[in-house]
């Protein structure tokens, strides 16, 4: 049986405008690597009222180009991508720690009982 990913906030976030403003995986990436508030994008998205405005992802592909100077991201991962890689990679930190931490200990041990025996 598979594990239930949980999700943190600060990608829930991301994945609620992604599914609110029909935006692709791409552009949500292009979106957080330039830092826009998720928060905002109501504002930006007011197609409806402002109709000089363009559409949100076109509006998120061409600010995106000024600086990086291409069209999207050489890799583009979903979200549920980086959590996932996120977690895995916070498993092996866990476990690489608690095998140095394991080691440690049994080390400390040793070094108490070869001291008890010299007294």
């Amino acid at each position: 049986m598979a594990k239930k990913i949980v999700i943190p906030e600060k990608y829930r976030i991301w994945i609620e405008v992604r599914r609110r403003y029909h935006l692709s995986d791409a552009q949500i990436q292009m979106a957080r690597e330039l830092g826009l508030n998720p928060h905002k994008f109501g504002k930006i998205a007011n197609k409806k009222q402002e109709t000089w405005k363009i559409p949100l992802p076109q509006f998120i592909e061409s600010i995106y180009f000024k600086p990086y100077h291409k069209n999207q991201p050489d890799v583009v991962q979903s979200l549920e991508e980086m959590i996932k890689a996120q977690q895995e990679k916070n498993a092996e930190k866990k476990a690489r720690n608690a095998e140095l931490k394991e080691k440690s200990t049994s080390i400390g041990t040793d070094a108490s009982s070869t001291e008890q025996t010299k007294l």
